[in-house]
């Protein structure tokens, strides 16, 4: 029996456990999941840091939220008679009901939250300067979809917060001058939310977006690990300047992904998991009566995420709601082919960088400043409060 064991052990796991610097790099190339990772890396990627661990917790949320969902699946019916009891169900008679819809909440809201903050990490280092341009476009657009996901899914609950934000989203989209309307129409198959928005935001949610979503996450890893990581000290880039000069050496020492690389990424993931456990623990994702369409909230308000495009569109339907956020995505798509001087990259806040991350980091900031507002100085009528309690 131990020989067969061994015998099913060695099939699977060819290299067994590295016990030293050969191991760990053959262990790295025949494993199915370690092998998307260089089998040695430079020790400044190893810095907290270096990328802030963004782009990994972005990947675990991805993951969470996919395990979470399919759990939620087995108990929901995209139906509004039968949506709005699933979401009581989950919470008193599905085991870990509670649990389970909290952290898929809590965790759709961190990631949105994760990937806009991978973005800034990765636009105030210059990671979207060549050879990443391309990568840094298939970004922009998870960051839309990641976007988009949080959004078919706010209506899944089918309670009063739900119906009315995406009413507020689908009236946005309705403002597209020529095909606002047709858009409206195909979104959300109706006139108005109801019976067939409620089962096309199901699909869109749950099948369309998250295929795009995994098949855009394997190229932007596969991308990632083409392209090579950027030199994140000063003291690398030095190094690797000098050694270019010479026409010595390759540059700076490299060290075996495992066990430093891998052994951080489990401390990650840990973290993750744990710090999104004790929230959905502590936390109840909101829950408010059922959707009522002759029941209308004052202000009605889209979700958080788009609370700064609602409040652009209360000054001008068009250019707040439509041209300012498509100006956005279009301008980050394009800013690599444009801006293509490679000094300063792998560098926070560089002389060199200093006009694009002010710019970069001045939008952020407006952005910021008309979600709050949005958020907490808009009363009834969406009439201005000058304090929001």
């Amino acid at each position: 029996m131990r020989t067969l064991l061994k015998r099913i052990r060695d099939s699977v796991f060819r290299v067994g456990w590295p016990r030293d610097e050969r191991s760990a790099v053959r262990a790295m190339i025949s494993s199915v999941t370690l092998h998307i990772h260089a089998p040695k890396v430079r020790p400044s990627t190893l810095r907290f840091r270096a990328t802030w661990t963004l782009g990994l917790v972005s990947f675990l949320l991805l993951g969470i939220l996919t395990i979470t969902g399919i759990y939620l699946m087995f108990y929901y019916s995209p139906h509004p008679v039968a949506a709005f009891r699933s979401m009581k169900d989950l919470a008193f008679v599905v085991p870990f009901g509670t649990i389970t819809r909290n952290m898929h909440r809590w965790g759709a809201h961190a990631m949105v939250i994760v990937v806009t903050t991978h973005m800034l990490r990765v636009f105030l280092s210059g990671g979207y300067k060549p050879p990443r341009e391309a990568n840094w476009v298939v970004g922009v657009m998870l960051w839309v979809l990641t976007l988009g996901l949080s959004f078919t899914g706010y209506l899944l609950p089918w309670d009063q917060l739900a119906f009315w934000a995406v009413t507020v989203g689908a009236n946005m989209v309705g403002t597209i001058p020529g095909i606002g309307d047709s858009l409206r129409t195909l979104l959300l198959g109706d006139h108005s939310v109801g019976e067939s928005a409620l089962l096309r935001f199901y699909v869109l949610h749950c099948v369309v977006l998250p295929s795009l979503v995994g098949g855009l996450v394997a190229f932007h890893i596969f991308r990632v690990r083409k392209d090579g990581g950027l030199v994140t000290s000063e003291h690398e880039h030095e190094a690797a300047k000098e050694s270019a000069g010479k026409g010595k050496g390759d540059g700076p020492k490299l060290v075996p992904s495992w066990p430093h690389l891998v052994y951080r990424e489990l401390t990650v993931t840990l973290v993750v998991i744990v710090g999104l456990l004790v929230a959905s623990l502590w936390f109840h994702a909101p829950l408010e009566p059922e959707a009522d369409p002759t029941r209308t909230p004052n202000p009605a308000k889209a979700p958080w995420y788009f609370l700064g495009v609602q409040e652009l569109a209360h000054y001008s339907a068009f250019w707040g709601g439509v041209f300012i956020p498509a100006a956005i995505v279009f301008g980050l798509c394009a800013v690599p082919y444009f801006d293509r001087d490679v000094k300063g990259s792998g560098r926070y806040f560089p002389r060199e960088r200093w006009l694009a991350n002010s710019l970069f980091i001045a939008l952020l900031v407006f952005l910021t400043v008309v979600t709050v507002v949005g958020t907490y100085f808009r009363g009834p009528g969406w009439a201005f409060m000058y304090w929001p309690y």
